[in-house]
């Protein structure tokens, strides 16, 4: 199982391009679901929004670095999991969220101020967390990853199609409105049928490896699940907020993850594989999870 930390995936700069591409318009389909006074709420009920940015940035990279040192998966899988923990919450958590009848307007507040808040702290958690255990650390000091870039390509991805977005919807909402059921349902099928063929041109090197990081991602899904439950319930929130948060923890940006592996470390094999995995199985674990809670209300 050695060879996963030295085989990288076949993936050319025009598809990474068309990632980039794809990503920032999943990121547009739902700005356009915002309007400014949906930031209105920090100012109005912070309590939620901070929790749940904690919940985010702080105790799920916390809860992913003590799995990592006590299981001491191989190291480029132990990064990616970090990685994958560092990036801002997944562009289905909003639909989610509604699923399993949670505050859906919590989940996309939080999607909007996480996005931002990833420009600093997504590279921050990376060298952080990355940098404490010595098998991480070695593959960041071999790839020098600049904090700066990792910055820029998360502004172009995610802040841009959010400002565009949210601009359209204040200026055009009925125009919005057409859009954002189409657009949606669109991003989402290209993004997944991306994938696909990602995962088909390397497809003999996933079958090979997925076995070696199924457990290990079903496990760190289940940590961010069950950390945003905690940090909810131990701050007294609502049932209603509870779920969003939960869920907000537990499903992570993994596209956003693809790129910047592809962009800053060549497409290393355990990295690529742990991110692709997370794509599929938080869609899975999110779902299933909205079923179950759907069948009774929460309180608010």
């Amino acid at each position: 199982m050695s060879g996963i930390d030295e085989i990288t995936l076949n993936f050319s700069p025009g598809s990474l391009t068309l990632l980039n591409a794809i990503l920032a318009i999943v990121m547009f389909s739902i700005a356009i679901d915002l309007a400014p006074s949906d930031f209105d709420r920090l100012r109005r009920a912070p309590k939620p929004v901070i929790v749940g940015l904690i919940s985010q940035f702080i105790v799920l990279p916390a809860l992913t670095f003590a799995m990592v040192w006590l299981v001491a998966p191989r190291p480029s899988i132990a990064l990616g999991l970090i990685l994958v923990a560092a990036c801002p919450g997944g562009n289905i958590s909003n639909f989610i969220t509604h699923r399993a009848g949670g505050n859906a307007a919590l989940s996309v507040s939080m999607t909007a101020f996480a996005t931002i808040g990833a420009i600093f702290l997504t590279p921050l958690n990376i060298a952080l967390w990355g940098g404490l255990y010595p098998p991480t650390r070695a593959i960041l000091q071999q790839t020098e990853i600049d904090p700066v870039q990792i910055a820029i390509i998360v502004a172009l991805m995610l802040i841009l199609p959010l400002v565009l977005g949210v601009t359209l919807n204040q200026r055009h909402p009925r125009l919005t409105a057409r859009l954002r059921a189409p657009l949606q349902y669109l991003s989402m099928g290209i993004f997944l049928a991306f994938i696909i063929l990602a995962l088909a041109a390397n497809w003999g090197f996933f079958l090979s490896y997925a076995g070696a990081v199924a457990g290990l991602v079903i496990l760190h899904n289940a940590l961010a699940l069950g950390g945003g439950w905690c940090i909810a319930s131990v701050t007294r929130l609502s049932p209603f907020d509870r779920r969003a948060i939960t869920i907000e923890t537990g499903i992570q940006n993994s596209g956003l993850g693809l790129v910047l592996i592809f962009a800053f470390f060549h497409g290393l094999g355990g990295m690529a594989v742990v991110a692709a995995f997370w794509g599929i199985w938080h869609a899975i674990s999110g779902l299933v999870l909205a079923s179950v809670l759907s069948r009774t209300k929460a309180a608010r």
